[in-house]
């Protein structure tokens, strides 16, 4: 992919400004209590699609060595910023499609937002991947931006331009703008921002994609965001937030 690869160079530059923030204080997500529940000094674990490294430090505190894996460089060299001096994190340019070098070395494996190839076939690549290289009582667990979390933010937008007295044209017209539904095809499940493509997942999906390659989801959780990054916020911050989705999965036939 190397047309993506450039693109996520770029992205490294503004990420902070560009993207939706999973690790900010007012967001409700069981990340990374799951992750403390999983930590053991003697545990090998990988951040797969690392970026600019926000859980690298997190998880040099509570395993015994990390993998840090992106198939960006720019991604890669923001890490390196973030984590200088720790000496148990090893970085790795790859993709999630070719993990060789990790196979059957992992005990715990994140993916925070990093699962989003736009091809569904090299999705469930990389997540066949991630199986063969998490040891049969291992785990693997992350963060997936939710298609369904769109509609209903869409909704809510809707919902506030007819309480406005706007007609329902107008109304989705605004909703429209707002939530920038012309970089979204949501039949398919993609998201294109600045020559970025992304998919976005719908929760049967996650559970069909991940049966289908080796996986069983062991809990499937709202990850609440935060409001203050989505247009309008002020307006409809009595509502529920938009969510990405949490997974927590084992390979198929573990306890």
């Amino acid at each position: 992919m190397p047309e993506q690869d450039h693109f996520w160079n770029q992205s490294a530059r503004r990420y902070e400004e560009d993207f939706i923030d999973p690790y900010r204080p007012e967001v409700r997500s069981p990340l990374l209590r799951c992750l403390e529940k999983l930590a053991k000094s003697n545990r090998i674990v990988a951040d797969l699609g690392c970026g600019i490294g926000p859980l690298l430090p997190f998880l040099a505190d509570h395993f015994q060595q990390v993998f840090a894996i992106d198939f960006a460089s720019g991604m890669l060299e923001r890490a390196r910023e973030k984590t200088a001096g720790r000496s148990n994190i090893e970085f790795l340019q790859r993709s999630l499609t070719d993990l060789a070098d990790l196979h059957g070395r992992l005990d715990v494996a994140v993916a925070v937002n990093s699962l989003v190839l736009p091809d569904v076939s090299q999705l469930e690549m990389a997540l066949a991947e991630i199986r063969a290289c998490v040891k049969e009582r291992g785990w693997f667990l992350g963060i997936l931006p939710a298609m369904d979390a769109v509609h209903y933010y869409t909704i809510l937008l809707v919902d506030r331009a007819l309480a406005a007295g706007k007609p329902i044209e107008a109304a989705r017209k605004n909703a429209a703008a707002l939530g920038d539904l012309a970089g979204y095809d949501c039949a398919f499940g993609q998201y294109t921002f600045r020559g970025l493509e992304q998919h976005f997942w719908q929760p049967f999906e996650i559970r069909h994609r991940f049966g289908r390659t080796g996986w069983r989801l062991a809990r499937l959780r709202k990850v609440h965001l935060a409001w203050k990054q989505f247009a309008c916020w002020e307006e409809l911050q009595e509502r529920p937030p938009p969510w990405d989705w949490f997974f927590l999965a084992r390979p198929h036939g573990d306890p």
